[in-house]
């Protein structure tokens, strides 16, 4: 089948994209711009056109898939509806291919993208053979996807616009629960019903797999009719990634992999844990500056995320400079987690703060990277609003030394520049 695919360089796309391709469909797609994805894809033999318009779309396509972050009134998305193609969104693609498989969907606020790539390691050097969908390229699969079996499927699961309800999972992980995606959820209880509904959904023989005793997920896990494991009962190994947060990761995978696989021997699973090398934009050395400054690059940017990423890297540098440019994203959780995002940074030494990344969303008046400053500022940290990603690259030109540890974090376009400082003259 010919499939095309609209923002086919998103995360996820790529990865759905290359699923698509293993099962010997012809696959093409667009999206805005070059990325580390698009790259990816290109090698793999998919054409990617690098500019969206009505002409792109092939006629006699069986199936036309778009990212949750093309509208629409994409062109594309526009031409396909004309053509009277089939379309599904990104989830829903992924549903479908979930439907007659045995699916492990790792799911939660934080962490579920490490998890995720730690699973499927762990069951690939188990000889278990999964296909795994992640929300990150990692270095050990050089993919954000793992070609496997047809039986077997490792996702990452997310729950923006309920979209975890379209998998159907057997076994579920949820890492952790916090308020998020505030455009959609209105509050935690909201994002609990959804994680209440995942639950309930599982087989009697399947498992829920998460910390258990969380007040946050307490009432998510008593809706479960399966067994409920606690992940936080596992012993890891020392991992090759910094923090407590992945240690957490690592119990997480643990304890999926022991429950899906009480055959692999535990010190089976914890080689592989030992040796995972972590993933594209988490905690990811980038390199060093030709004035010594290490620089470092993360995707966190919920406050939650960017306290435990900044808590370790001041424990691994716990007497050098510590500078943040980091990148809002959303209007909606700037200004719904405002005070949260202001205490998150008290391990960072200056923060610099790059135009809200706008997304999906438009302006919310008085919800600016200005006011976040303000608010760092009553914190007692230094932090300065700039005008633009290039003023930040400018800024940490100046700020670079051997005294400084550099960390570009947010979920937009961010770590370009932090491509761009290790390779500057």
């Amino acid at each position: 089948m010919k499939i095309y695919m609209i923002g086919i360089g998103g995360i996820g796309m790529s990865a759905l994209a290359q699923l698509y391709l293993s099962e010997g469909h012809e696959v093409s797609g667009s999206d805005r711009e070059n990325s580390p994805t698009t790259d990816l894809l290109e090698k793999k033999g998919v054409r990617v056109l690098i500019r969206q318009k009505a002409d792109n779309v092939p006629k006699d396509a069986g199936l036309v898939v778009y990212s949750d972050a093309v509208w629409e009134d994409n062109p594309e998305r526009v031409r396909a509806k004309e053509l009277k193609l089939r379309e599904v969104s990104y989830f829903e693609g992924l549903g479908e291919f979930s439907k007659d498989k045995y699916t492990i969907a790792i799911a939660g606020t934080h962490g579920k993208t490490t998890t995720t790539a730690m699973l499927a390691k762990v069951l690939q050097q188990s000889g278990k053979n999964p296909t795994a969908v992640i929300g990150s390229i990692i270095p050990e699969f050089e993919s954000n996807f793992l070609e496997g079996s047809e039986k077997l499927f490792v996702v990452e699961a997310c729950e923006y616009k309920d979209h975890i309800l379209d998998l159907t999972p057997s076994v579920l992980v949820i890492t952790n629960v916090e308020w998020d995606h505030t455009d959609w959820f209105p509050s935690l209880s909201a994002l609990q019903k959804t994680f209440e509904r995942a639950v309930s959904a599982l087989p009697k023989e399947g498992a829920l797999i998460t910390d258990s005793a969380h007040p946050h997920i307490a009432p998510i896990a008593a809706k479960a009719e399966c067994r409920v494991i606690d992940y936080t009962k596992q012993n890891v190994p020392n991992l090759q990634i910094p923090g407590e947060f992945n240690i957490a990761n690592a119990r997480a995978a643990k304890a999926a992999a022991r429950a899906l696989f009480p055959d692999i021997p535990e010190a089976a699973i914890d080689r592989s844990l030992s040796s995972f090398k972590g993933a594209w934009r988490r905690f990811e050395k980038k390199g060093t500056t030709k004035e010594g400054a290490l620089v470092y690059d993360d995707y966190a940017h919920h406050p939650t995320a960017i306290a435990a990423t900044l808590r370790a890297a001041r424990q691994k540098f716990p007497g050098q400079k510590i500078i943040v440019a980091f990148h809002p994203h959303l209007y909606t959780r700037t200004r719904d987690l405002m005070e949260e995002f202001a205490a998150s940074f008290s391990d960072a030494d200056l923060v610099l703060l790059a135009p809200i990344y706008a997304a999906r969303e438009e302006p919310i008046s008085g919800i600016t990277s200005e006011a976040l400053a303000e608010k760092i500022r009553s914190q007692g940290k230094e932090a300065e609003a700039l005008p633009s990603l290039e003023a930040a690259y400018e800024r940490l030109r100046e700020l670079s030394s051997k005294d400084s540890i550099i960390f570009t974090m947010g979920a937009g376009d961010i770590y370009k520049i932090a491509v761009r400082l290790i390779h500057a003259n």
